[in-house]
């Protein structure tokens, strides 16, 4: 039995609509921070397999670099308050579950941050190096090396990634108070995290096919996204779960 002042707390403490909306704002700066990454970044300035013309993009467009950087940092510091909200919003279906959307979020944001340091050793390397007397074609060569050593990092947090999808399409579709389908897609989108990062560890020949999957099941967090925004959640249906909750 929860205590009077506990429930009472619920009542007047969290606005299911308010923090709806919050978490779609948040998760809308996610996407657009990974997609600026990703693809205004890292597809412009990478070149795969070859380190001389990475690096000779990265110093010529350094101020873009540095925003790529950004942009992948404000996504980790966006996640802290976002999985806070739905564990508010979520745990009034099943606490379990949603503690556990809780943990696979920070472990994989902090895995993901910590990753970070590579994309920026680059930077380092190509304008410190020489000076210091290292031969360009190493500072290269190393260069690109932190890049991938970013990637695999990145990977690394898309396995947790992958389980809090997993558990947030359960939640969801559990939930009662927001669309049992994107729960489905939610889910769906976890299987090919999981499936893209272990396909780069063990069988990278066909990671590339994975990852388009993927690309299309991303659409599942802007399914949500877009619903926390636009639609929010069934209040009567959230205080009808609160109320079984607390009781």
């Amino acid at each position: 039995m929860i205590p009077r002042f506990a429930r009472d707390q619920l009542k007047t403490d969290f606005s299911p609509q308010l923090y709806a909306r919050m978490a779609g704002l948040l998760y809308l700066v996610i996407i657009a921070g990974g997609i600026f990454a990703e693809l205004i970044v890292r597809q412009r300035l990478v070149v795969a397999n070859n380190a001389v013309a990475t690096a000779n993009n990265i110093l010529a467009h350094e101020q873009l670099f540095r925003w790529g950087f950004v942009a992948e940092l404000i996504p980790g510091l966006c996640n802290m308050p976002l999985v806070l909200i739905f564990w508010e919003m979520f745990k009034v279906v099943n606490r379990r579950a949603a503690l556990l959307v809780v943990y696979f979020s920070l472990v994989g944001t902090a895995i993901e941050c910590a990753a970070l340091v590579s994309h920026f050793e680059p930077l380092i390397l190509l304008k410190r190096g020489p000076d210091l007397g290292v031969n360009l074609q190493l500072l290269q060569a190393q260069a690109y090396m932190a890049l991938r050593m970013q990637s695999i990092g990145f990977s690394i947090a898309l396995t947790f990634f992958g389980c809090y999808c997993l558990a947030m399409g359960y939640l969801i579709f559990r939930s009662r108070f927001m669309p049992r389908i994107i729960g489905i897609l939610l889910a769906f989108e976890g299987l090919c995290y999981l499936a893209n990062s272990f396909a780069n560890f063990v069988a990278p020949g066909i990671a590339g096919r994975v990852f388009a999957v993927l690309m299309v099941s991303g659409l599942a967090e802007v399914a949500l996204c877009l619903w926390l925004l636009v639609r929010g959640v069934n209040v009567m249906k959230w205080q009808e779960r609160a109320s079984a909750f607390t009781a």
